[in-house]
């Protein structure tokens, strides 16, 4: 069933349409939001499929200790403000809860057609479409709007004796709350925000250890509107050249915030370079040096999901996808293609406009308007 309450397509079913949008995240949603308003008919001009039960994009799934208080900003969707559907929420409020509840509030608004849950297994070309395959149905498209993010492609490095290791190893979207590791020595890897919160946390009902592949860059002072278009310059000078995108912490470093000043107090911030290699109780550096660990907490981030897109063979040589376009959404190899979420549109705020501007350009390129 779409969130609509009309029936979705059944199995083996082929559906023809002019645009899909993969994804209903922050993307995927301000992608249909435009296509919307460019006059595209629901369903015979666009539709949208998302993999998730519900509305909410990968909030549905973060910990509950991200709350509205904790997390860094929820920006709002095009057309609608997140205070109008939540109010002056309290900041105790999950973020889990919160922005589920204004996404499935978007959709029902602006009459978007989502189906859901829906997983897109292949995107392929056949007869100068392209073919969209689905654990549901197949749909026909002239073009591809993909807001798949990175949720469901959590990155691991490998490193060696991984296999050996007695105690438990998890990602970021596995963490869950920090209780749980009471009594127990956790190492954590990754420079980025998410792990300098889950340090926070877990630091506070047991031991840690933080490590990180380079020196944490912590920016100190407001992150004004300059410095936000210059960190998305570099992720974009990248992507158009096709180089893999970086993280935006890399870019733009960690923000000084009264949690990260608490944190310095507590001298919990004291980071270790990355280890070596892993033993069955611990970590070890190159020195000989080993810590003993219980868990290992990995927080060193995503990948982008495009994996459903190899058939249409974007990718370059190095690994990475060439982008062109106005916001670099369109992918130079085929225009008929546009990622959002992807590059310097990673970011909530950024997937806004990239929304707008693949809507446009692609509608444009397939002469819809």
């Amino acid at each position: 069933m779409t969130e609509h309450g009309a029936p979705a397509p059944g199995v083996g079913v082929r559906l023809r349409t002019d645009v899909v949008v993969i994804g209903a995240g922050q993307a995927g949603l301000s992608t249909a939001y435009h296509l919307r308003r460019l006059g595209l008919a629901p369903n015979r001009g666009y539709v949208v499929l998302d993999r998730a039960p519900a509305p909410g994009g990968a909030w549905q799934f973060r910990w509950p200790s991200l709350t509205l208080g904790t997390v860094n900003r929820i920006h709002d969707l095009p057309g609608m403000r997140f205070t109008d559907v939540v109010g002056d929420a309290d900041a105790e409020v999950q973020a889990a809860v919160a922005v589920p509840r204004y996404f499935a509030a978007y959709e029902r608004a602006f009459q978007l057609p989502v189906y859901r849950p829906v997983t897109v297994r292949v995107v392929c070309e056949r007869d100068g479409r392209l073919i969209v395959e689905t654990d549901r149905f197949e749909l026909s498209a002239r073009g591809i709007v993909n807001a798949t993010g990175t949720w469901e492609a959590p990155y691991v490095p490998e490193y060696p004796g991984a296999e050996r290791f007695r105690g438990r190893q998890l990602h970021t979207r596995d963490y869950r709350t920090a209780a749980e590791f009471t009594g127990q020595h956790v190492v954590i890897v990754g420079g980025g925000i998410s792990a300098v919160q889950l340090l926070d946390e877990v630091s506070q009902v047991t031991t840690t250890t933080w490590v990180t592949r380079r020196p944490p860059e912590f920016r100190e002072g407001p992150f004004d509107e300059a410095a936000g278009r210059a960190a998305v310059a570099i992720v974009e000078d990248r992507v158009r050249h096709g180089l893999p995108p970086t993280s935006v912490v890399s870019v733009t470093g960690l923000p000084v915030t009264p949690r990260i000043e608490a944190m310095r107090a507590r001298g919990v911030l004291h980071r270790l370079p990355m280890f070596s290699d892993i033993v069955e109780d611990g970590v070890r550096w190159p020195d000989g040096t080993v810590v003993r660990a219980d868990v290992i907490l990995w927080c060193t981030g995503f990948r982008s999901a495009l994996d459903h897109l190899a058939p249409l063979q974007l990718r370059g040589p190095d690994g990475g996808i060439v982008m062109t376009g106005r916001l670099a959404t369109q992918v130079a190899r085929d225009p008929r293609v546009h990622l959002v979420g992807y590059g310097p549109s990673a970011s909530t705020i950024g997937a806004n406009r990239a929304g707008a501007a693949a809507a446009t350009e692609l509608t444009a390129f397939l002469g819809l308007r």
